[in-house]
């Protein structure tokens, strides 16, 4: 429950009030933006909030216990500090937002409402949507470590040991026409076993997009042109002639760790746990008990 500081509480409970709603956005690359419904900008804690921002908010919906709220911020794409290439990119993933109510005739009436982070944001046709997350959220995500077949190890990591600069676990490849933002094709990698790619990393090495990554969703290879099919769109469709860097995936199963990798020792899962079809299985009934005639031991 929020308690309104005295001096705000006086100005709500008049008869007329000027209230705004700002919103500090701090992004993980350390760039803080300013937002607020109001139709002037806001000088908040010396960042100034952004006015005619277009940003409008859904209803703060708020649960007791640990359960975990929610509220949608939805906006064009108006101002210059937001851009479409920016949110493809990913830059506002898990920025943390603080939501204040201010009396913006009197900037020090004010209330801290809530913080949290931005989840998912969609951005289409010169708007864009953006989910906050509470903080709750973070005491519902995998802590430790989990008995399951699957390995929990990152492909590549101290954990793991695979060594993923090697010759035959890396390529560079060429961008080649007809690509677009979601799906590449490559010429350079032909050496390649068709699938090899597949939940690996491409990662943009020259050209505009240079520095962009996205995981990899599918990788074929056809007359010595492999295409290459990303999970999560680049902000743009690199130029022919492109260089790209692309890394083995893992399937995280028992199985490829041994066969493709040779590092069954440093496997992080549980191949030979029972399932759920252990726990349940049963004898079956002998052919002469269903047919009714004498159990022989």
């Amino acid at each position: 429950m929020k308690t309104l500081p005295p001096g705000l509480a006086a100005h709500v409970a008049g008869q007329a009030t000027t209230l705004a709603t700002c919103w500090i956005l701090t992004r993980l690359d350390g760039v803080v933006l300013g937002f607020t419904d109001h139709d002037r900008p806001i000088l908040l804690d010396g960042v100034s909030c952004e006015a005619a921002s277009g940003l409008r908010a859904s209803e703060d919906v708020a649960q007791a216990g640990l359960a975990v709220g929610g509220v949608e911020v939805a906006g064009a794409l108006a101002s210059a500090a937001v851009t479409a290439a920016d949110i493809a990119a990913g830059l506002y993933d898990g920025a943390r937002i603080d939501v204040h109510l201010v009396n913006w005739s009197d900037v020090s009436e004010r209330l801290h409402l809530r913080s949290g982070t931005i989840g998912e944001v969609v951005a289409a046709e010169g708007a864009f949507r953006a989910e906050l997350r509470s903080a709750a959220l973070a005491l519902d995500e995998e802590r430790g470590r989990l008995f399951q077949h699957r390995c929990d190890a990152d492909l590549g990591d101290a954990r793991c040991r695979v060594d993923l600069a090697a010759p035959t676990r890396r390529g560079l490849g060429t961008v080649l026409s007809g690509s677009d933002r979601r799906t590449l094709r490559l010429s350079g990698l032909a050496a390649f076993a068709p699938a090899l790619f597949e939940r690996g990393r491409l990662q943009v090495t020259s050209g505009v997009l240079a520095g962009r990554a996205s995981e990899v969703k599918s990788h074929v290879l056809s007359a010595s042109v492999a295409e290459v099919e990303l999970w999560q769109a680049l902000p743009a469709a690199p130029a022919p002639g492109d260089v790209v860097s692309v890394t083995a995936g893992c399937e995280k199963l028992f199985a490829t760790c041994r066969d493709r990798f040779a590092n069954a020792e440093n496997f992080r899962g549980f191949p030979h746990l029972p399932g759920p079809d252990f726990v349940l299985a049963h004898p079956s009934r002998s052919r002469h008990e269903n047919d009714g005639s004498a159990v022989v031991p």
